[in-house]
């Protein structure tokens, strides 16, 4: 029996999606190891399972995601969106050449302003939730000013966490003083 063609578009059986998910996958994860090696290059590939299991793939270094996601943390805006605009019409052209009816300008893709206007928006919102539990947390002086369940909740939540660090840092020291102990019993009992 030999290959087939097979047509690039969503399969609708869950069965054989899943069957050519996972012999695709491997496929794809060894492309990516060959990649790494021969080129001396940081790979790194998440995948998402049609049933939601996520797969990540990272080449030969180990710190190779942290690596990438610091270079592109560092990236300036605009030239990430160029990077990006660039990945599209490489798409554009590798699937013209397929002839399938993949679409990559189907792809999510927002406008400078719009997105910049998204992150924006989410750094007050950061903002906003900081400054409140900044107050939270310095009204804990004071419990009269509490004004409801979610403050105290929050309030118990750190007052915990805060237990817990000096638990385990004198839990820390004291096996180091023990530890201290122990090696000054052990010479002065060679002195003797």
């Amino acid at each position: 029996m030999g290959r087939r063609k097979l047509k690039i578009q969503r399969l609708e059986d869950m069965k054989a999606r899943q069957a050519i998910y996972s012999m695709r996958k491997r496929g794809i994860l060894k492309k990516a190891k060959e990649l790494s090696i021969l080129c001396d290059v940081e790979v790194v590939l998440s995948l998402s399972s049609p049933s939601g299991k996520p797969t990540l793939f990272v080449g030969q270094d180990p710190n190779g995601l942290y690596s990438i996601l610091q270079k592109v943390s560092n990236m300036p805006f605009v030239e990430r969106e160029e990077r990006r605009a660039y990945t599209i019409e490489m798409l554009k052209k590798f699937y013209v050449n397929w002839e399938s009816e993949f679409d990559p300008l189907s792809l999510p893709h927002n406008r400078n302003v719009d997105t910049l206007k998204l992150y924006e928006d989410q750094l007050q919102e950061l903002k906003n939730k900081l400054t409140e539990k900044s107050k939270i947390l310095r009204d804990w002086k004071n419990p009269e000013n509490v004004e409801d369940l979610n403050q105290i909740k929050f309030m118990e939540d750190h007052l915990i966490a805060s237990l817990n660090g000096l638990r385990n840092r004198k839990n820390e020291l004291a096996m180091e003083q023990q530890s201290k102990e122990r090696a000054l019993e052990g010479n002065e009992n060679l002195e003797i």
